[in-house]
């Protein structure tokens, strides 16, 4: 309930884009909502990069509200134009025929989209633990499983997540310990060895 996907249309910055790199993203002023005579302008926003489709020039940005102008980007409209700026930052290195572990919490869990497609995409096993505070907070699924070969599910609240794959599995408690029981086989058998 406290995550908003903005999808931009960016073509330049969505061929553009690597996995790691993020984005500023803020409304115009001008065109921007008004209260009690107050422009209800955003301060540019670092977003990471979620997921981009270059051939139709879109960009995905996962924003959590946490006041402010993160808050504004629920008011803003289909077709408002906006401004993105990016990508910036070096983006992640990609390892090619590796086993890789991606950790993962909340809105973190965004930018690790587009990682982990590319290093399954580089031949790379990718195990993939994901953790949120509540079940509410769980989003994009399929972009998640999507960026791994295995994920463990963590929500510090019960009764916590179902996985739908056979491999995946899933822990109530926080990350730190979903990995301590991933690794001494408490979640059953390993599909890929954490060590």
């Amino acid at each position: 309930p406290t995550i908003v996907e903005v999808v931009v249309h960016a073509p330049l910055a969505a061929r553009r884009f690597q996995p790691g790199q993020f984005y500023r993203l803020q409304n115009f002023e001008a065109l921007s909502a008004r209260a009690k005579g107050t422009a209800l302008a955003m301060e540019g926003l670092a977003l990471t990069g979620a997921w981009t489709d270059p051939a139709k020039g879109l960009m995905s940005t996962i924003v959590l509200e946490m006041g402010g102008s993160s808050n504004l980007c629920m008011s803003l409209k289909p077709g408002e134009p906006v401004v993105l700026m990016g990508p910036t930052g070096a983006p992640t290195e990609i390892p090619s025929g590796e086993t890789v572990v991606l950790v993962g919490g909340g809105l973190g869990n965004a930018v690790l989209f587009s990682i982990g497609q590319a290093m399954r995409k580089a031949g790379c096993k990718v195990l993939y633990f994901a953790g949120y505070k509540g079940m509410a907070d769980r989003y994009h699924v399929e972009n998640i499983e999507a960026a791994s070969d295995v994920v463990i599910w963590c929500c510090d609240e019960k009764p916590g997540f179902t996985p739908s794959r056979p491999a995946d599995r899933s822990f109530t408690g926080n990350i730190v310990q979903a990995m301590v029981a991933y690794a001494s086989g408490q979640l059953g058998e390993q599909a890929i060895a954490f060590s």
